[in-house]
């Protein structure tokens, strides 16, 4: 009895204490809920994978779910804490009918604070990062790192006049955790170390920013699926290193390489209505190490846009990247990047912010150099919202690069059709986007899209080649999505 009114004691001081530390804490929650269908024809111009081995299906029908929950203890502390349930088929995974499998993850854990007494303010945990980009609304994110998250350690420090300089450090990969397999220290981390500088004058911002990494060779760069490398589709080995580097039996030479990138992202707004903006990036990895693992090279966007129409926001841009010369053996002209979700326009040929997963061309900004025009935010009926979208992109890579790299790793591997261009190649796409607001918080919305490409036979191959001539890639997604 004594151990029973013992345990209730306990029990009575626990809660009061939880009650008492809620009571001090906010809780805020916000989400998101996404369920949409893809209905594709020639998919990646053929219809196939990258690889020309599996048939992608007509329609599939896709559901994704956002929570995301800030304890609050006061202006200066809090914790965010968000799960997801991130695109999963109908049918298939989580929402099988026959032993459906868990598919909820963490994609958000971090502590933000300020320091006491001051606005010196840190955020450190699984974070949303984003490298400067002039115009979120027009080009979406950087071509370098952007549209995604990382575990960091980020410290904002404010001063005079507005200027805000935020550095920290990312770890991007660490392969075996706390303990190397071998009793000898083994290179598998992916680090970098970043720091930005807005400089906010009247009409006028400019960013200068910077970002350091240190890559270790033994750190898993690809994914694996059965036993074959996975490089396209955003892989880190893709984007950071060359093909030459990635073919079987290569190897680095040092155990750690540095990669670093520099650039300014510059905001004109003094001539409102029109809006001006631009970047210019510089990148190189692997600088120390042999010819063949070397990459570097540029990418800079222009973009315009105005805004004092009522019924639609026109707006244009331009971008050019360096590109693969005609030999493997002195590495990649290509600028490195980590994961980039850069696009004008949310243009359906650019993986950029669609609404609806899965639902875009994939085109690499790397290598490549083209326009967009738009018509965005066309409104003529109350609650509902357009936007049309046509860009034209063309390849500034040798032929010679590209077919050395299906060579050495195999077609569709490294590069891709359609992805990766040369410089006798090109695509264009138009697609015509819906939103509709049934509720303030409820949106059916319905994008359209069509692609064609023209490409060389010599690099892709007679196969690939013929089928893209047959038809150009056409996708329609509807459905809804629900904020909270």
């Amino acid at each position: 009895m004594k151990r029973i009114v013992s345990m209730a004691l306990i029990a009575a001081v626990v809660v009061s204490y939880a009650a008492a530390a809620f009571a001090a804490t906010s809780v805020k929650v916000t989400g998101d809920a996404r369920i949409w269908g893809n209905s594709w024809t020639r998919i990646n111009y053929t219809g196939w994978n990258a690889r020309g081995t599996t048939t992608g299906d007509p329609l599939t029908i896709w559901e994704r779910f956002r929570l995301r929950t800030d304890f609050i203890a006061n202006e200066n502390l809090k914790l965010r804490m968000g799960i997801r349930v991130n695109n999963r088929a109908w049918g298939n995974d989580t929402f099988t009918v026959d032993n459906p499998t868990t598919a909820i993850d963490v994609y958000q854990a971090y502590l933000q604070f300020k320091w006491p007494g001051s606005d010196v303010e840190f955020t450190v945990g699984l974070q949303d990062i984003d490298l400067p980009i002039s115009a979120p609304g027009l080009l979406n994110t950087s071509p370098v790192f952007g549209g995604t998250r990382a575990a960091a350690a980020l410290v904002t420090v404010p001063g005079g006049a507005g200027l805000k300089l935020t550095a920290g450090f990312i770890r991007f990969l660490d392969t075996n955790k706390d303990f190397d397999p071998t009793t000898t220290q083994v290179a598998d981390e992916f680090d970098a170390y970043l720091m930005t500088l807005p400089i906010p004058l009247d009409g006028f911002k400019a960013t200068p920013w910077a970002m350091l990494g240190v890559a270790g060779r033994n750190a898993n760069y690809s994914v694996l699926v059965g036993n074959t490398p996975r490089y396209t589709n955003q892989s880190l080995a893709t984007n950071l290193f060359p093909a030459a580097s990635l073919a079987p039996g290569a190897t680095f030479r040092n155990a750690q390489n540095l990669s670093w990138w520099a650039g300014a992202s510059v905001a004109v707004t003094s001539a409102d209505p029109f809006k001006f903006y631009a970047d210019v990036i510089f990148g190189q990895g692997n600088a120390g190490d042999r010819k063949s693992n070397r990459r570097g090279g540029f990418f800079l966007d222009v973009a315009a846009e105005y805004t004092n129409l009522m019924y639609f926001t026109p707006q244009a841009a331009f971008w050019y990247s360096s590109g693969e010369d005609s030999s493997t053996r002195n590495g990649s002209e290509r600028m490195p990047a980590v994961v980039g979700s850069w696009g004008p326009s949310t243009s359906f040929l650019f993986d950029s912010n669609q609404a609806f997963g899965e639902n875009s061309m994939g085109l690499n900004p790397m290598g490549s150099a083209g326009f967009a025009l738009s018509l965005n935010a066309i409104t003529f009926l109350q609650d509902m919202t357009h936007r049309l979208t046509f860009a034209y992109a063309w390849g500034t890579n040798s032929p010679r690069a590209l077919r050395n790299a299906n060579l050495l790793t195999g077609v569709g591997t490294y590069v891709q059709m359609g992805r990766d261009l040369t410089v006798n190649e090109h695509v264009m796409g138009l697609n015509f986007d819906t939103t509709y607001d049934v509720y303030n918080n409820l949106a059916l919305i319905v994008e359209t899209g069509w692609a064609h490409g023209q490409f060389q036979q010599s690099v892709w191959g007679r196969r690939f080649v013929n089928q893209a001539r047959n038809g150009d890639a056409w996708k329609v997604a509807f459905g809804l999505q629900y904020k909270f």
